[in-house]
């Protein structure tokens, strides 16, 4: 396969996530020496991204309706790969965390610790549809793709799911520039949630769920030495403000329960501990850069491709059109 026909079958969502792949594995290249499974990650890195090259291919040559999917949906799990393959870099890389910063911070901009603040309000019905609410970011991005992907052309799929997954890999950056825990292992104590935080029916489950997600083990003593230094930017304000906006843009008609969720999701990012404010403001510049960056880096890409589409069809080569239809490009 030459080059040229090499780049026509990625898209966008596929280039990002193997040139990110790259870097991390470049990472693990240069701090060797702290990072225990650098070999291992780098091997499995290498493995992804052939991975993606090929169902990127057969997407391209079948054009079965499973493969086209396939090729579309992969970008859930791959953001979540990454997560957990992070957790394996940052604090070996940077073993410095930066909560007291973050704190004085808040504490700066308001006089008063925001999350010992909101606890006045507190109440288990509340507690319960917050909670709810958070854990719903999970589900966002999929209620999102579902209706873009039956409702518009698959381009404007393939343009969504760019900018959510360069918005997850811009916030994984931040995690390695600044490590943090959040405020339920540094100004609260993390045992005593559940009893200062109760909930009603699903609170304790849900908390579980995400606990085990962020890797951190039931009952240890010291947990704080397991869980993911993933508190700055806060991940869940960017995404969850990228998917608001991309409701809008493309006129969903969920767009009104992705904002009721979006909302109580980062009113609870502070109430139920995980996040200092500043975290949510990051989140918010975050999203922004995300939004204008990947808005110029989609038209960039949508010129290069027209300009290999002109070429590949005056040599009678049939190919994707720019972000996802099938076909020849006229």
């Amino acid at each position: 396969m030459n080059l040229r026909k090499f780049y026509s079958i990625l898209a966008p969502v596929d280039v990002v996530s193997i040139v990110f792949l790259l870097f991390l594995s470049a990472l693990n290249g240069i701090f060797f020496m702290r990072v225990a499974l650098w070999r291992e990650l780098v091997a499995v890195n290498i493995v992804v991204i052939g991975a993606i090259v090929l169902l990127a291919w057969l997407a391209e040559t079948k054009k079965t309706r499973l493969l086209i999917g396939l090729h579309r949906w992969y970008c859930y799990p791959i953001v979540l790969f990454v997560f957990k393959e992070i957790y394996l870099m940052v604090r070996p890389i940077h073993p410095i965390d930066y909560d007291a910063l973050l704190i004085s911070i808040d504490h700066w901009m308001f006089g008063v610790h925001p999350t010992q603040w909101i606890a006045q309000f507190s109440h288990p019905v509340l507690t319960e549809i917050l909670q709810i609410a958070y854990f719903s970011y999970y589900l966002l991005f999929i209620i999102l793709g579902v209706e873009i992907y039956r409702r518009h052309a698959i381009e404007e799929f393939d343009k969504a799911a760019f900018l959510i997954v360069y918005g997850f890999y811009l916030s994984y950056l931040g995690y390695f520039l600044l490590p943090a825990v959040g405020p339920r292992f540094i100004l609260h104590n993390f045992a005593s949630l559940s009893t200062e935080l109760p909930g009603i029916f699903l609170t304790d489950t849900l908390r579980g769920i995400i606990n085990a997600g962020e890797s951190i083990p039931r009952n240890h003593p010291n947990p704080v030495e397991f869980v993911q230094r993933d508190v700055f930017p806060s991940g869940h304000a960017q995404l969850t403000l990228i998917v608001i906006v991309l409701a809008f843009r493309y006129n969903l008609k969920t767009r009104w329960l992705l904002t009721t969720l979006a909302t109580l999701l980062i009113i609870g990012t502070v109430y139920l501990r995980y996040h200092y404010v500043i975290d949510l403001f990051a989140g918010a510049v975050f999203t922004w850069i995300t939004i204008w960056t990947g808005d110029r880096i989609e038209r960039w890409w949508d010129r290069h491709t027209k300009l290999v589409s002109k070429a590949n069809f005056s040599k009678g080569i049939f190919r994707r059109n720019p972000f996802g239809t099938f076909g020849t490009v006229r």
